[in-house]
């Protein structure tokens, strides 16, 4: 008698894919999707969607991308039932093109466009795959006008860091995890060995929640600040019960909520349009903005990219933090200047 063979779970879909096959479905339509329509035909969400089963942790999913790509300054935007007003489940999500594509006085010179192809051709070819095709006639079935086949285009570029890989295996493994750990203002990377918890995505950056050996307590390492190789242990390790990732992330949003900064912007610059599309931002008439932060380095480092567009009026940290940049800059130009 043949044995039964056991359904096997989908293969797990990039986020950098799913987050960049969803914000391509939300462009390909002027009439927007339902939640249940990007759930069940979108790359990276209907692998794992249950036709009458509980999506519950995929909402969630979806609730979190939706907050990762408004983070990135992608305009999303909710329009809302006439018919069914206050229906969370009949809100239409769609990104307006005219708000995300490039203006129209900017063009690019040979050796840009060159420099583009380029950089186009790290991508996967133009044809859609089998499974966008599948997810492009699914979203036609439903009556969404879509424009543009452009739902399955998936990057070949790896945007994780590079410690995800051998974390995710350590904690498949359920084995300690040692690396170098550069924390910011310490003047070189200390050997941390951990017992990894969870692997999260916050904000579009990726933490590690894990037990320090070192302190015997948990703590939480930005992926971004890992310097050098991942090296694991091999004595298997008794996890901790709970529910580690949904504890990280609260511990992060927690955080988030806490620290708000409050800027002033020139108007109508790159750094207003891309501030105040922030989740979570709050726009103070012309020219003053309030967003939350988790990391006050990375913070500082995003502002001080921004120059003479944008200036800090608080916290006192911050404050700090992007005058130390914009100085370490200045004299970096001087010295190159008199070599």
């Amino acid at each position: 008698m043949p044995t039964p063979s056991r359904k096997q779970s989908p293969p797990a879909v990039p986020v950098e894919e799913r987050l960049f096959s969803l914000v391509l479905a939300l462009l390909a339509t002027d009439a927007g999707l339902t939640k249940n329509e990007i759930l069940s035909t979108v790359q990276g969400y209907r692998q794992r969607y249950a036709v009458r089963g509980d999506n519950a942790s995929l909402e969630r999913q979806f609730e979190r991308d939706k907050d990762d790509i408004r983070e990135l300054g992608v305009p999303l935007e909710t329009i809302e039932d006439p018919a069914d007003v206050g229906n969370n489940q009949a809100l239409r999500y769609r990104i307006p093109r005219g708000a995300y594509e490039l203006p129209a006085d900017i063009a690019f010179s040979a050796e840009e466009t060159t420099l583009l192809n380029l950089a186009a051709m790290a991508w996967r070819e133009g044809s859609l795959s089998r499974e966008s095709r599948r997810a492009l006639l699914k979203l036609r079935s439903i009556g969404a006008e879509t424009s543009d086949p452009v739902l399955g285009y998936a990057p070949r570029i790896r945007t994780r860091d590079a410690a995800f890989d051998p974390l995710s295996d350590a904690l498949d493994k359920h084995v300690t995890a040692s690396f170098s750990y550069l924390k910011p203002g310490e003047p070189a990377a200390r050997l941390r060995t951990v017992e990894p918890l969870a692997l999260v995505q916050h904000q579009g950056r990726w933490h590690l929640k894990a037990i320090d050996q070192r302190v015997g307590e948990p703590r939480t390492f930005l992926l971004a600040r890992i310097v050098g190789p991942v090296r694991l242990g091999r004595t298997p390790l008794e996890v901790p019960p709970g529910n580690h990732a949904e504890l990280a992330l609260a511990e992060l949003e927690e955080i988030w909520q806490q620290n708000v900064a409050e800027l002033e912007v020139v108007p109508g610059t790159d750094a207003a349009v891309r501030l105040s599309r922030r989740r979570g931002a709050r726009v103070e008439g012309d020219d003053r903005v309030l967003v939350h932060f988790t990391d006050l380095a990375l913070l500082a480092d995003e502002l001080a990219g921004f120059g003479p567009e944008v200036r800090v009026l608080g916290p006192d940290a911050l404050v700090d933090a992007v005058i130390a940049r914009l100085r370490a800059a200045v004299a970096a130009h001087a010295g190159a200047e008199a070599s």
